[in-house]
């Protein structure tokens, strides 16, 4: 393994990490409804788990309620199911063949402990970043044909890369964090 290498797999590690934050922060839940919430949830699909969006249309009806029709009359009973026993604390009403899930205002304690828990989600990418910023420097100590000059302008450019994942970071979190606080 190479210099190059090694700052390309950090570099990879690093942005995978960032990503994950992202999609970490899209389910917790703010107090305009999205159809991203429902992104994890599975429905038992003739025996098979399924996500929502492959076995019915997920749309926003307006800026609190989420539509969903299944494609499949039979499905409407699976997919309530689903959202009822999942964790997001939401409560679908079925109308016809539409599922609707209002989405309830978030409560000042509610909006703070939602806030802790996305600071809790932005430390742990951090450690993440910082994890691989520790193995990448690893590897450069233990290459032998390096210089040493070589050696501490790679790690100078890790150093960056990490400076650069934990700046994304910290806008993901903050701007999660301005719109959960947002009434």
């Amino acid at each position: 393994m190479n210099i190059a290498d090694i700052k390309k797999t950090a570099t990879e590690k690093m942005a995978k990490s960032v990503e994950t934050l992202k999609n970490d922060l899209a389910k917790v839940r703010t107090g305009r409804a999205h159809v991203g919430i429902l992104d994890h949830l599975r429905v038992d699909y003739y025996g098979s788990p399924m996500p929502i969006n492959q076995v019915a249309n997920v749309t926003l009806s307006d800026a609190r309620t989420i539509s969903i029709q299944p494609f499949e009359k039979k499905m409407i009973q699976a997919v309530e199911k689903a959202i009822r026993d999942s964790d997001l604390g939401v409560n679908p009403a079925v109308t016809g063949d539409v599922i609707r899930v209002p989405t309830p205002m978030l409560t000042e304690e509610r909006r703070k402990e939602l806030t802790k828990i996305v600071k809790h989600e932005g430390e742990n990418a951090k450690v993440a970043v910082r994890n691989i910023r520790r193995d990448a420097l690893q590897h450069l100590k233990d290459m032998e044909d390096v210089g040493e000059d070589e050696e501490k302008r790679a790690a100078g450019d890790v150093q960056k890369m990490t400076d650069k994942s934990i700046a994304d970071i910290d806008k993901l979190v903050a701007d999660k964090e301005k719109d959960l606080m947002a009434v």
